[in-house]
């Protein structure tokens, strides 16, 4: 997959630096051993993006307390994802949205359209990552396994990884990086050092955002075409909304303006209550199914008389009304939302969801 010959030469790297957060959690893991770490945390903290900093130093010629040093042939390697001694175990939709290479005979396959990519991490890679480990290292001292996200390697493919896992040939290390922790089978999660994702401070996880999407803002080409500052208030909607988890806020005011953006989140819970089936109609039903799910768990607070988490209450209070939903409609409806959360990622008819959505999101609100 790599050819080292064309990575020997120093180069500028092009990997953005680390949010704060994420720096101190990466200098504290440099400095501890280990050859299996487990980053686990609820997602947008950051789970990838520190695992693969850390995998970055560890393969680092010209390594840093502070870690990679971003301009070695090693760095330089990683950077447009052709490093021999890195070996990235995602499920194949992952890997080509995130533009790592799969292997030839898989890539064959999805280019003939003989299968759709799959969302789970195959057995088959497993056993590449096996192999992998085996082979003599093409330059520096160390190999590394990086899985992302972990909870997608069904039960036969952790098995498969786990006796590697537990003792590696020669110096090769694991990172296993996870939103969902307690879905690994519990042999994985015992044979790895635990590291639980640091939870940032909110004014310091909206200073973050609003520096990288000034950063993007002014990168986006001529200054004629580039996009006007986003007002503090909507990104402060944006992280609200996203639960403060800045990464997931991050990847939302890049989809779409954040003025835009958070216009729409705020204008949701009215739109729910009177059933109105175009305010999702750009969301896939994952996306529909989280952010009602957001909007329950806080109808659900106010009616019992706490603060909610994803909205503000006035937008809350003109969706429910002023005698609010009943307690028994919106607990049936979070069980409901729950079950439909295990399975939203089912091939199902996309619009035909939505519109179901929406009705049974406007009879739990409506209710009395």
């Amino acid at each position: 997959m790599s050819d080292t010959d064309t990575v020997n030469a120093p180069a500028e790297s092009n990997n953005p630096p680390l949010a704060p957060w994420l720096q101190t959690q990466l200098e504290s893991l440099l400095v501890q051993r280990g050859h299996a770490w487990l980053l686990s945390g609820p997602s947008g903290l950051g789970q990838f993006e520190l695992a693969l900093a850390l995998a970055r130093a560890w393969l680092c010629e010209e390594a840093t307390p502070q870690g990679a040093c971003g301009h070695c042939g090693s760095c330089h390697a990683v950077d447009v994802h052709t490093h021999a001694d890195l070996c990235m175990l995602m499920p194949e939709t992952l890997s080509l949205a995130l533009g790592w290479p799969l292997d030839e005979k898989t890539q064959d396959e999805l280019d003939a359209k003989k299968r759709k990519p799959s969302k789970e991490i195959k057995v088959d890679a497993a056993r590449e990552a096996v192999s992998f480990t085996q082979f003599t290292r093409s330059r520096g001292t160390t190999k590394v396994v990086l899985v992302f996200p972990a909870e997608r390697m069904n039960n036969v493919t952790a098995n498969t990884l786990l006796k590697t896992l537990e003792e590696p040939p020669g110096a090769v290390k694991f990172i296993l990086a996870t939103d969902a922790a307690h879905q690994l089978l519990p042999t994985i999660r015992s044979r790895c050092l635990g590291h639980t994702m640091v939870w940032p401070d909110f004014e310091l996880a909206l200073g973050w955002l609003q520096q990288e999407t000034r950063q993007a803002g002014e990168g986006g080409g001529a200054p004629k075409k580039a996009a006007p500052a986003p007002k503090p208030a909507d990104l402060q909607t944006l992280l609200v909304a996203a639960g403060g988890r800045p990464a997931d806020a991050l990847a939302w005011a890049q989809e779409s303006p954040p003025g835009e953006s958070a216009q729409h989140w705020q204008a949701l819970p009215k739109a729910m209550a009177r059933g109105d089936v175009s305010a999702l109609s750009d969301w896939a039903p994952a996306q529909a199914v989280d952010a009602l799910q957001k909007l329950c768990h806080d109808v659900l607070a106010v009616r019992v008389g706490a603060a909610p988490r994803f909205f503000n209450a006035a937008d809350l209070s003109a969706a429910a009304g002023k005698a609010g939903a009943g307690l028994y409609a919106l607990a049936s409806w979070s069980r409901e939302l729950a079950a439909i959360a295990r399975t939203v990622e089912h091939p199902y008819n996309p619009g035909l969801m939505l519109e179901s959505l929406v009705s049974r999101a406007r009879l739990a609100l409506n209710a009395k």
